[in-house]
């Protein structure tokens, strides 16, 4: 990677724009930048650090303050960065996020970060020929080329020499935080937390399997009735737990056997007790059932004459059942004789005054002429209907006609408000945006008088610091006037005392160094001397002086200039008069303002207005309409309900209307009807009384009864028939079973008095039943007891098998994860990211000695160290030096401040070397190294040059950042950094 050209604007301490030509400033390989404390040496770092990354290293870049203080309110802040990596020469242009001062008004805005990447000769394969303008892409892009993080590129490309030392001095911890940032060590780091990650998981799966074997001895323990043996860990615990199972379930399997023995004993015992008691209960039975048979005997003997007068009864019932029907239906006839001559009656009411004589045909005859006459009134009746319905019409079109006519005077009455409304309102508007096309002028007024009153208050104390400024260098001039002739004096007083400066330095015998005489006869006399010290001195104080002339010249003309401009701005107004023009130039605004601001208001009150127009005249002809249709329809209606009214009359009578007169005449129909139906219903009833009574008599006689009478007393209702049969039949069939009872064979020898003992019987079988269902219980419990061990033995026998494996991997997981983590086993105490980072910084310190045993001419190398720290702390990060001198090893913080800076910048110089090969990145043809040189003395600062020329082998460019003044001397090219109040600004020299 090699960079062609800088650009920064408003950047640091640069207010202004300042260009470096890195081509032409590193066209011999080594260039010095230089330049005073607070300049911008170390700010030009940052730019390329922020063009190329978009941040700066160290806490610079934790403040995010990048845009210059003293920079113009219109000068942007950006960096350009112009370089060529892996074969692409490209543009960076990258602006920070900052605060800028609004355009228009007070107060400021926000700047938002912008970057641009542009392909100068094309773009590299596989990238698109377009300029990248998304930061992250720009990011993305530039870190791929590079091949290098930021914190990377900080490290190894801009060379801090601090750091350096601060890392031959530090511990393990700070050494360890410096690489990691360097190397990628995280994917060991990630298979150090994967082991341990594993680790935990497999002590979690093992924990769960080994819980499991506890849960299941604990039920095993609870199935057999013992205390669970005490918990041992190690070798051979699950065998021994497996041991006492099998015990356990060997003890199980032996009560097993005996319960089930018991529990056969007690079952045959209380076999034979039932049977005995079954036997007993059997003969109780038979007993039981003889003496009732013989109760049941007596007690029908005893009911026998109830029994024969029942079976009378029974016998008259039946005969006299179909007397009972005959007479039970000729009462239902003579209720309907009754209820027809009651619907005569009733008939013959509902006719009212209107004849009821005549038969049934006649009456009849006469309802249907009826009906015919009510028919005839249907067409009558609908055109009734329709003129309820146009009457109905005929007023709501009067209400229409009144409404709608009362509606277009008031809409009319509306309407003519609106024009003197609409002309106010576009008169107001026209006001309006005329304030706004006036408000950017008088605002740019209002801020130019503010300005200038800002300059005219200001102008007085800028002429004050101009007349002190000429004060100022007027006596800097006096006064390096005055060092000036001193210094001159003093040199030539040092002339003119020379010889006798050389005359007090010979010795009799000793040759002269101008003549080389050995005698010396006639020597120059002494004088008041003047020293080499005291010239140096006067030089010194000349020198200083020059200086705060230089500076009081250049405020001096600051000062001039400055009041210069507030001149301009001013012109021939005082403040009074500005602050009274500013005063009316802000009234004029606030009322322009006012009055824009109204704008969008009164336009929206016009459009309003305009709508409110257009909607009255559609509303008012909608109404002049609507009340002209009305009156045409009324007067069309009225005219039809009139000559339909004369026919109504007619059609209705005597009645109030067509439809009371239509319905009269249905209900006399009906009434005649009715009559009809009434009458023609009691003849038939009659007679259907008659012939039932006929039928009666002959049933009484078919019957046997002597008269009607006697048959209805001895009839009866077919339940109480039923209920006599159902005696006669019980007392049968009871009379029988009791002696089918006595003739069975079994029964043939027993008494109906004889006594057996049960309870005793009883007693025995239930107790015998009670040991025989205790044994029973005990067997299964002893049984399901076996059972359960036997499976649960088989359980833990599968756990123990699964946990033996499992215990063996872990073991072995849990020892390498202690290695890797520098425990246990791992006697150097290094995890393993360390470990690699021990060889990387191994790497490093064979990569420094080359150069320290250069530089420190063949006496110092570095020696790294990956022995555990003290009292058991992690090591493997050691860096110590070993002495050729004395050919022992001793710590770095044994060096001398220069040796110091020669070990820093060797191991900062072999650091890039590695970091570069490792991140496989550009090759770097750019190095900065800052800062360390005024440790060295003349001999070692010849080494470290030789060696920095030799980095630029190959085309590289190297950069040293220094104050030493014998650097300006030995580096004829150099890029110096100017400070001054108004900026810092860059000047290329060439010797």
């Amino acid at each position: 990677m090699r960079l062609h050209r800088l650009e920064v604007s408003a950047f640091g301490p640069y207010a202004g724009r300042e260009d470096v030509d890195f081509d032409e400033l590193g066209a011999d390989g080594l260039f010095l930048l230089h330049g005073e404390t607070g300049a911008g040496k170390t700010a030009l770092l940052d730019a390329i650090a922020f063009g190329l990354f978009g941040t700066v290293p160290g806490a610079r870049g934790d403040v995010k303050r990048l845009r210059s203080d003293l920079a113009a309110a219109d000068t942007p802040t950006e960096v350009s960065l112009e370089l060529t990596v892996q074969s692409c020469r490209l543009r960076i242009v990258r602006s920070p996020e900052y605060e800028r001062p609004k355009r228009r008004g007070d107060g400021t805005t926000k700047q938002q970060a912008k970057a641009s990447l542009t392909w100068l000769d094309g773009a590299p394969d596989g990238e698109s020929s377009e300029p990248i303008t998304r930061i992250d892409e720009v990011a993305r892009t530039v870190q791929r080329l590079v091949g290098m993080t930021a914190e990377q590129f900080f490290q190894v490309v801009l060379l801090p020499q601090g750091e350096f030392a601060r890392f031959l001095r530090a511990d393990t911890a700070d050494r360890e935080r410096l690489l990691e940032r360097l190397f990628d060590t995280h994917r060991f780091e990630v298979a150090q937390h994967w082991l341990m990650n594993r680790r935990k998981q497999r002590r979690a799966e093992l924990e769960v399997r080994r819980d499991r074997l506890r849960e299941v001895a604990a039920r095993f323990a609870q199935a057999a009735g013992v205390e669970l043996p005490e918990e041992r860990t190690g070798p051979g615990a699950t065998d021994e737990l497996l041991e006492w199972a099998e015990e356990r379930r060997s003890v199980a399997d032996v009560e097993r056997q005996r319960a089930e023995t018991a529990a056969e004993d007690a079952r045959l015992a209380s076999a034979r007790a039932d049977d005995v008691l079954a036997e007993r209960k059997t003969r109780q039975e038979r007993v039981r059932r003889v003496a009732a048979a013989h109760e049941k005997l007596r007690l029908l003997a005893d009911k026998a004459p109830t029994l024969d007068r029942t079976r009378e009864e029974l016998s008259q019932a039946k005969r006299a059942t179909a007397v009972l029907t005959a007479q039970h239906n000729a009462d239902q006839l003579a209720a309907a004789v009754d209820k027809a001559v009651a619907a005569e009656h009733t008939a013959v009411a509902n006719l009212g005054d209107h004849p009821s004589d005549g038969t049934e045909p006649e009456l009849r005859e006469r309802a249907s002429e009826l009906r015919e006459k009510a028919g005839a009134l249907s067409e009558a009746l609908v055109e009734a209907e329709r003129q309820r319905e146009d009457e109905q019409r005929l007023r709501q079109l009067d209400t229409t006609a009144e409404q709608q006519a009362e509606r277009a005077r008031q809409l009319a009455e509306r309407r003519r408000e609106l024009p003197t409304r609409l002309t106010d309102c576009r008169e107001r508007l026209a006001a309006a945006s005329d304030a706004a096309a006036r408000l950017d002028t008088a605002r740019a007024h209002r801020d130019a008088v503010a300005t200038a009153l800002d300059a005219a208050r200001e102008l007085p104390r800028a002429h004050e610091a101009a007349r002190a400024a000429a004060q100022r260098l007027s006596d800097a001039i006096d006064v390096h006037q005055t060092a000036r002739e001193r210094r001159q004096q003093l040199r030539e007083q040092r002339l003119s005392g020379m010889a006798a400066e050389l005359a007090g330095e010979l010795t009799d015998g000793a040759a002269c160094p101008v003549c080389g005489s050995v005698e010396h006869p006639a020597p120059a006399a002494a004088a008041v001397g003047v020293s080499e010290a005291d010239e140096q001195e006067a030089e010194q104080s000349e020198q200083r002086a020059h200086a705060e002339r230089e500076q009081a010249m250049s405020a001096r003309h600051e000062a001039d200039a400055a009041v210069a401009r507030l001149v301009e701005v001013v012109g021939d107004r005082d403040a009074d008069v500005l602050a009274e023009e500013l005063a009316a130039a802000r009234d004029e605004v606030t009322a322009f303002e006012d009055k824009a601001a109204q704008r969008e208001t009164i336009e929206q009150e016009l459009r309003s207005l305009e709508d409110t127009a257009r909607r009255l005249d559609e509303e008012h002809a909608a109404a002049d309409r609507a009340a002209a249709t009305a009156v045409a329809e009324r007067e069309g209606l009225a005219a039809t309900i009139e000559q339909r009214a004369a026919r109504l009359d007619a059609a209705r009578g005597e009645y109030a209307s067509v439809a009371e007169r239509r319905s009269a005449l249905q209900e006399l129909a009906a009434a005649y009807d009715a009559l009809a139906s009434a009458r023609a219903e009691l003849v038939s009833a009659r007679q259907r009384l008659a012939e039932q009574q006929d039928r009666v008599a002959d049933e009484v006689t078919a019957a046997g009864f002597a008269t009607r009478e006697d048959a209805l007393a001895a009839a009866r209702e077919p339940v109480e028939i039923e209920a006599l049969e159902r005696r006669i039949n019980d007392a049968a069939v009871e009379e029988q079973a009791a002696r089918a009872v006595l003739a069975e064979p079994e029964l043939a020898d027993i008494a109906p008095d004889t006594e057996v003992d049960v309870e005793d019987a009883q007693q025995a079988a239930t107790a015998a039943r009670e040991r025989a269902d205790a044994a029973l219980v005990a067997q299964r419990a002893a049984a399901e007891r076996a059972t359960q061990l036997a499976r649960l033995r088989e359980k833990l026998s599968a756990l123990a098998a699964e946990l033996a494996p499992a215990e063996a991997e872990f073991a072995e997981l849990d020892a390498l994860t202690d290695v890797v983590n520098g425990r246990g086993q791992n006697a150097r105490r290094m995890s393993l990211h360390s470990f690699v980072l021990a060889a990387r910084l191994e790497e490093v310190a064979v990569a420094a000695t080359a150069r320290l045993k250069v530089m420190s001419q063949g006496r110092y190398s570095f020696v790294h160290s990956d022995a555990a720290g003290a009292r058991g702390t992690r090591g493997g990060l050691g860096l110590d030096v070993l002495d050729d001198y004395s050919g022992a090893v001793r710590s770095a913080k044994t060096l001398s401040g220069g040796e110091s800076f020669l070990a820093s910048l060797s191991l900062a110089l072999g650091l890039a070397d590695v970091v570069a090969a490792e991140t496989g990145g550009a090759q770097l043809d750019t190095l900065f190294i800052d800062e360390g040189f005024g440790t060295l003395d003349a001999e070692t600062l010849d080494v470290v040059m030789n060696t920095l020329d030799g980095l630029r082998a190959g085309g590289r460019v190297v950069g040293l950042v220094s104050h030493v003044e014998e650097l300006r001397q030995r580096i004829p090219t150099r890029l110096r950094v100017r400070k001054a109040r108004s900026g810092s600004t860059l000047e290329l020299l060439a010797g």
